[in-house]
């Protein structure tokens, strides 16, 4: 069984096993967490009904992305800022997928 979540601002398509990375979320690692706004969910190609579905995981690590450099710069005015930006991530290994 699949489900699409919702968390963080962004979708994800999870299935039992599977390993993503979210923003950053509350707990620490070994916990276990429900996550809450399900899409939609289906299984063996057709849909199902999202109506009691839950799907739980366990929180990997919390860690932080790959760095994002953010350059500007004005040309001819001698005006140069470097500045970078690591994004903190929670990794988390879904348990289950299913009806509660």
């Amino acid at each position: 069984m699949f489900a699409v979540v919702r968390t963080g601002g962004k979708q994800y398509r999870v299935a039992a096993g599977d390993k993503i990375a979210v923003e950053k979320l509350a707990g620490e690692a070994g916990e276990t967490i429900t996550l809450g706004d399900i899409l939609l969910a289906g299984e063996d190609g057709g849909l199902a009904d999202v109506a009691g579905v839950t799907v739980s995981a366990e929180i990997i690590a919390q860690a932080k992305s790959e760095k994002v450099i953010v350059f500007k710069k004005r040309r001819r005015h001698n005006y140069r800022r470097k500045n970078g930006h690591r994004q903190q991530l929670t990794l988390l290994r879904i348990l289950s997928v299913g009806k509660a």
